[in-house]
């Protein structure tokens, strides 16, 4: 990683000057076309829009190939940038661990092993991968029994000491914990679909057989890790509300609320308390679906001996592949893992602090300005985040010239398109305009917080790098707002353009996300 970017140098000159016109409300050529006056004034009329009276608004647009400056509104201002901030961390990661990175889960026993039968433990060492599922638990299993494993005489050792044991992000607030944002990080845990929410269980509560029962309580996968108070009610008729609520400290959940007999079963995803016992459990039942008995207890965070040999593996999807489920679901457990295991690779050191610096000497040797921007941790859960939209587009101009980049760029959501893994967070967004199956964006949302930062490719095919942060709103929404912006883009044409082609169609605003949770098809939520 330490080659200097020399590709991207005459882009960068270029976006150096144009950020010295920052001050202005607006910037673009010295001498700007009618075209580019309208856009200007279109996107100057659309951030008068009295839902930002009171807020700030910082938007950047430049020309990602020339650095040329399209528009500016105080883009040197740092401001909470949400998940706009996986836009670094994933970066980084592409290139510090590189695309073809793999973690790797491996069971291995220490003693001596005869007949079948292990004198001494059998350790599971988790390698950090935030895509085990109960399934590949199982294929472990499988495996420990094909090589003639029938009965351990130890303890199952749950080995998590890849990285350390803070578990939650130092600047993420209480009230987030139980959610599946908010996620424990764990080198050695679960995730119970392929949304890839590790350190999450998905609760049911199916209706009783009449009214007065009590739901009827599951999870996916299936585990005894989780413990529930039930007080919920089955009723004849009404309203279905179904609320689960992880106790703090512990992994009780508490049940409240009604469901009617004959609906549905209602779920929701909650967090564990100790991802790595939550692994364990779900291995332990395994084995014993396997026919491999372990006599011991369960013993979490002990190093495996370098002496102990292996008898099973398992190899994640590669980071690139791991990049789709990351940012179009922008999974924030993904990004405070990959932080962790860019520290670990990179200087040893399994933690939020290691792998922040590295990702600080990688966006400054990409070109941003480092002292202009603060990051406390992978995902943008923190609101101690503050990075400046100046520095957002730095970063989009440059990594055009990484390898990496093309699957980068696709793993990005994308306006309009209805599939899940190629719209994302942005799949019901900008339907029927020019922008749709055109923006490539990531998103971002915190209470009073929304940016949208990627690129857009405008009227003349040119492709635009663009920047939208939002902070202090009082307004349910205002991504309507970051939508009409990039409409705009998306339709301006450089040599001329009817002011009814740049002028956006009215967007309507999506419904608010709660605080921390991004934009989602499969939770119950919706941005």
């Amino acid at each position: 990683m330490h080659r200097r970017l020399f590709p991207r140098t005459l882009a960068l000159v270029a976006l150096v000057a144009a950020a010295a016109t920052a001050g202005a409300p607006t910037a673009t050529a010295e001498s700007p076309t009618p075209a580019a006056t309208r856009l200007n004034a279109t996107i100057d009329t659309i951030l008068a829009d009295s839902r930002l009276a009171g807020a700030q608004a910082s938007v950047v647009v430049v020309d990602a190939a020339s650095g040329e400056t399209v528009y500016n509104r105080n883009g040197d201002r740092r401001l909470i940038p949400a998940s706009n901030t996986k836009l670094l961390t994933s970066a980084a990661a592409l290139e510090l661990l590189g695309a073809g990175h793999r973690f790797r889960t491996d069971v291995l026993t220490s003693g001596t092993r005869r007949a079948g039968v292990v004198s001494g433990n059998l350790h599971l060492r988790g390698g950090g991968d935030p895509t085990m599922l109960a399934a590949d638990y199982d294929a472990l299993a499988a495996q420990v029994a094909a090589a003639g494993v029938r009965l351990v005489t130890g303890n199952l050792m749950a080995d998590d000491t890849r990285y350390d044991r803070t578990r939650l992000g130092p600047d993420w607030t209480w009230d987030d914990e139980p959610y599946y944002y908010a996620a424990q990080v764990s080198a050695l845990t679960v995730a119970p679909d392929t949304d890839y929410d590790a350190g999450t269980v998905i609760v049911h509560a199916a209706p009783g057989a009449t009214a007065g029962d009590r739901p009827v309580l599951t999870t996916t996968p299936a585990t005894g890790y989780l413990r529930f108070d039930n007080r919920a009610e089955t009723v004849a008729s009404g309203e279905t509300s179904i609320s689960f609520e992880r106790e703090h400290g512990s992994n009780t959940v508490v049940v409240t609320g009604q469901i009617v007999v004959g609906d549905e079963p209602e779920s929701d995803w909650v967090t564990v308390w100790e991802p790595t016992g939550y692994a364990a459990d779900v291995f332990r039942a395994a084995l014993r679906k396997h026919g491999v008995r372990v006599l011991g207890r369960t013993v979490l965070g002990q190093p495996t001996p370098a002496s102990a040999a292996t008898v099973a593996r398992h190899d994640s999807m590669t980071l690139a592949e791991l990049m789709v489920p990351f940012l179009k679901l922008s999974n924030n457990g993904h990004a405070e893992v990959l932080t962790k295991e860019i520290g670990r690779m990179r200087s040893g050191s399994g933690t939020w602090s290691a792998g922040l610096a590295a990702i600080t000497g990688y966006v400054a040797d990409a070109g941003l300005d480092t002292g202009t921007l603060r990051q406390r941790d992978g995902s943008g859960l923190s609101r101690r985040n503050l990075v400046p939209a100046d520095e957002f587009v730095r970063l989009l101009a440059a990594v055009r010239a990484e390898p990496w980049f093309d699957a980068w760029y696709a793993a990005l959501p994308i306006a309009g398109e209805p599939e899940r893994f190629i719209g994302g967070t942005l799949r019901s967004r900008m339907r029927g305009t020019p922008a749709a199956g055109n923006v490539h964006a990531k998103t971002g949302s915190l209470t009073g917080v929304s940016s949208l930062s990627g690129y857009v490719t405008d009227a003349d095919g040119r492709v635009l790098a663009f920047s939208v942060l939002l902070n202090n709103y009082l307004a349910s929404s205002v991504k309507g707002l970051e939508d009409q912006i990039a409409i705009a883009l998306a339709a301006y044409h450089e040599d001329g353009v009817s002011a009814a082609r740049v002028a956006p169609p009215a967007a309507p605003d999506a419904p608010r996300a709660p605080e921390g949770r991004e934009c989602s098809w499969v939770k119950p939520i919706a941005c």
